[in-house]
Protein backbone atom coordinates (compact mmCIF):
# COMPACT_ATOMS: atom_id res chain seq x y z
CA UNK A 1 0.00 0.00 0.00
CA UNK A 2 3.01 2.19 1.21
CA UNK A 3 3.93 2.08 -3.31
CA UNK A 4 0.68 2.81 -4.40
CA UNK A 5 0.41 5.43 -1.98
CA UNK A 6 3.64 7.62 -3.12
CA UNK A 7 2.57 6.58 -6.90
CA UNK A 8 -0.57 8.38 -6.38
CA UNK A 9 0.82 11.53 -4.73
CA UNK A 10 3.18 11.33 -7.35
CA UNK A 11 0.67 10.87 -9.66
CA UNK A 12 -1.39 13.60 -8.52
CA UNK A 13 1.61 16.27 -8.60
CA UNK A 14 1.88 16.19 -4.61
CA UNK A 15 4.84 16.27 -2.84
CA UNK A 16 5.05 14.24 0.76
CA UNK A 17 5.31 18.34 2.39
CA UNK A 18 1.97 19.22 1.04
CA UNK A 19 0.23 16.45 1.72
CA UNK A 20 1.19 16.32 5.65
CA UNK A 21 0.08 19.73 5.13
CA UNK A 22 -3.20 18.83 4.44
CA UNK A 23 -3.03 15.78 6.97
CA UNK A 24 -1.66 17.61 9.74
CA UNK A 25 0.60 14.83 10.35
CA UNK A 26 4.30 14.61 11.21
CA UNK A 27 6.08 14.29 7.26
CA UNK A 28 8.34 11.80 9.45
CA UNK A 29 4.90 9.31 10.06
CA UNK A 30 4.08 10.19 7.06
CA UNK A 31 7.21 9.09 4.87
CA UNK A 32 7.27 5.67 7.17
CA UNK A 33 3.76 5.32 5.64
CA UNK A 34 4.63 5.44 2.06
CA UNK A 35 8.05 2.89 2.89
CA UNK A 36 5.74 1.01 4.58
CA UNK A 37 6.97 0.76 7.65
CA UNK A 38 4.08 2.01 9.58
CA UNK A 39 0.89 0.40 10.14
CA UNK A 40 -1.98 2.55 8.21
CA UNK A 41 -5.01 3.65 10.10
CA UNK A 42 -8.27 3.71 8.11
CA UNK A 43 -8.68 7.52 9.33
CA UNK A 44 -5.61 7.90 7.63
CA UNK A 45 -6.18 6.07 4.83
CA UNK A 46 -9.78 7.99 4.31
CA UNK A 47 -7.99 11.23 5.06
CA UNK A 48 -5.07 10.86 2.17
CA UNK A 49 -7.81 9.31 -0.12
CA UNK A 50 -9.62 12.42 0.18
CA UNK A 51 -6.51 15.06 -0.47
CA UNK A 52 -5.49 12.81 -3.18
CA UNK A 53 -9.24 12.67 -4.79
CA UNK A 54 -8.87 8.92 -4.47
CA UNK A 55 -11.11 6.10 -3.56
CA UNK A 56 -9.70 4.43 -0.42
CA UNK A 57 -9.94 0.85 -2.10
CA UNK A 58 -7.60 2.89 -5.41
CA UNK A 59 -4.97 2.81 -2.71
CA UNK A 60 -5.56 0.27 -0.69
CA UNK A 61 -6.09 -2.65 -3.37
CA UNK A 62 -4.86 -0.80 -6.67
CA UNK A 63 -7.76 -1.52 -8.15
CA UNK A 64 -10.32 1.19 -9.44
CA UNK A 65 -13.77 -0.13 -8.85
CA UNK A 66 -15.78 -0.43 -12.24
CA UNK A 67 -19.91 -0.28 -11.24
CA UNK A 68 -22.17 2.36 -11.07
CA UNK A 69 -25.15 0.75 -11.28
CA UNK A 70 -24.79 -2.01 -7.88
CA UNK A 71 -22.24 -3.71 -5.77
CA UNK A 72 -23.79 -7.48 -4.61
CA UNK A 73 -21.48 -8.63 -2.48
CA UNK A 74 -22.55 -12.44 -0.75
CA UNK A 75 -22.37 -13.56 2.69
CA UNK A 76 -18.72 -14.11 4.09
CA UNK A 77 -17.38 -11.46 1.12
CA UNK A 78 -16.33 -8.44 0.82
CA UNK A 79 -12.61 -7.26 0.06
CA UNK A 80 -10.29 -8.13 3.22
CA UNK A 81 -8.72 -5.06 4.71
CA UNK A 82 -6.18 -6.36 7.87
CA UNK A 83 -4.35 -3.42 8.80
CA UNK A 84 -3.83 -4.09 12.53
CA UNK A 85 -3.53 -7.10 14.65
CA UNK A 86 -6.66 -6.20 16.49
CA UNK A 87 -9.17 -5.01 14.09
CA UNK A 88 -9.95 -6.68 10.19
CA UNK A 89 -12.13 -5.01 8.07
CA UNK A 90 -14.48 -6.29 5.10
CA UNK A 91 -15.47 -3.77 2.66
CA UNK A 92 -18.84 -4.61 1.29
CA UNK A 93 -19.13 -2.12 -1.36
CA UNK A 94 -15.47 -2.11 -2.88
CA UNK A 95 -16.96 -2.03 -6.83
CA UNK A 96 -18.87 0.11 -6.59
CA UNK A 97 -17.75 3.68 -8.31
CA UNK A 98 -18.33 7.21 -6.84
CA UNK A 99 -19.56 5.80 -3.66
CA UNK A 100 -21.39 8.54 -0.87
CA UNK A 101 -20.38 6.30 1.70
CA UNK A 102 -17.94 3.12 2.65
CA UNK A 103 -19.33 0.46 4.23
CA UNK A 104 -17.47 -2.09 6.42
CA UNK A 105 -18.32 -5.38 8.25
CA UNK A 106 -15.25 -4.52 10.67
CA UNK A 107 -14.41 -7.47 13.51
CA UNK A 108 -12.27 -6.16 16.75
CA UNK A 109 -10.51 -8.95 18.44
CA UNK A 110 -9.67 -8.70 21.92
CA UNK A 111 -6.47 -6.81 23.19
CA UNK A 112 -6.12 -7.24 27.04
CA UNK A 113 -6.86 -4.35 28.97
CA UNK A 114 -5.27 -1.40 26.84
CA UNK A 115 -7.00 1.68 26.05
CA UNK A 116 -6.85 1.77 22.29
CA UNK A 117 -5.21 4.67 19.57
CA UNK A 118 -7.82 7.09 18.72
CA UNK A 119 -8.36 8.39 15.32
CA UNK A 120 -10.47 10.67 13.49
CA UNK A 121 -11.65 11.22 9.48
CA UNK A 122 -14.02 13.84 7.75
CA UNK A 123 -17.49 13.26 7.54
CA UNK A 124 -20.26 11.17 9.74
CA UNK A 125 -20.04 7.92 10.90
CA UNK A 126 -23.00 4.85 12.00
CA UNK A 127 -22.24 1.96 13.31
CA UNK A 128 -24.73 -0.87 14.20
CA UNK A 129 -22.95 -3.65 16.80
CA UNK A 130 -23.74 -7.33 14.98
CA UNK A 131 -22.63 -9.75 17.70
CA UNK A 132 -20.34 -8.98 20.75
CA UNK A 133 -19.80 -5.99 22.80
CA UNK A 134 -17.40 -3.38 22.96
CA UNK A 135 -16.57 -0.20 24.63
CA UNK A 136 -16.82 3.07 21.82
CA UNK A 137 -14.53 5.90 22.69
CA UNK A 138 -15.47 9.35 21.43
CA UNK A 139 -13.99 12.59 22.54
CA UNK A 140 -13.89 12.54 26.32
CA UNK A 141 -16.77 10.10 26.42
CA UNK A 142 -16.96 6.04 26.56
CA UNK A 143 -20.06 4.39 25.70
CA UNK A 144 -20.54 0.29 26.02
CA UNK A 145 -22.19 -0.87 22.85
CA UNK A 146 -24.06 -4.70 22.94
CA UNK A 147 -25.72 -6.72 20.00
CA UNK A 148 -28.48 -4.57 18.37
CA UNK A 149 -27.18 -1.07 19.56
CA UNK A 150 -25.67 1.50 17.07
CA UNK A 151 -24.10 4.80 17.25
CA UNK A 152 -23.92 7.60 14.68
CA UNK A 153 -20.87 10.30 15.31
CA UNK A 154 -18.79 12.96 13.89
CA UNK A 155 -15.96 10.98 12.67
CA UNK A 156 -13.75 14.32 12.78
CA UNK A 157 -13.80 14.02 16.61
CA UNK A 158 -11.23 11.04 17.85
CA UNK A 159 -12.56 7.47 18.31
CA UNK A 160 -11.53 3.76 19.21
CA UNK A 161 -13.28 0.80 19.69
CA UNK A 162 -12.56 -2.34 22.20
CA UNK A 163 -13.70 -5.17 22.88
CA UNK A 164 -15.67 -6.64 25.76
CA UNK A 165 -14.51 -10.09 27.08
CA UNK A 166 -12.73 -12.53 25.24
CA UNK A 167 -14.79 -13.30 22.17
CA UNK A 168 -14.54 -11.06 19.12
CA UNK A 169 -17.09 -7.98 18.42
CA UNK A 170 -18.56 -7.28 14.86
CA UNK A 171 -20.32 -4.66 14.04
CA UNK A 172 -21.19 -2.57 10.53
CA UNK A 173 -19.51 0.63 10.42
CA UNK A 174 -20.55 3.12 7.57
CA UNK A 175 -18.66 5.92 6.99
CA UNK A 176 -20.38 8.66 4.80
CA UNK A 177 -18.14 11.15 3.10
Amino acid sequence: MGARLSMLRESMGFTPEQIVEELDIPLEDYLLYEAGKKDFSFSFLYNVASVLGVDVLDIISGESPKLSLCSVVRAGGGYDINRRKAYSYKHLAYTFRDKKAEPFLVTVEPSGDATPERHSHEGQEFNYMVSGSMKFFIGDMVYTLNEGDSVYFDSSVPHAMKTLGDTPAKFLAIVIK
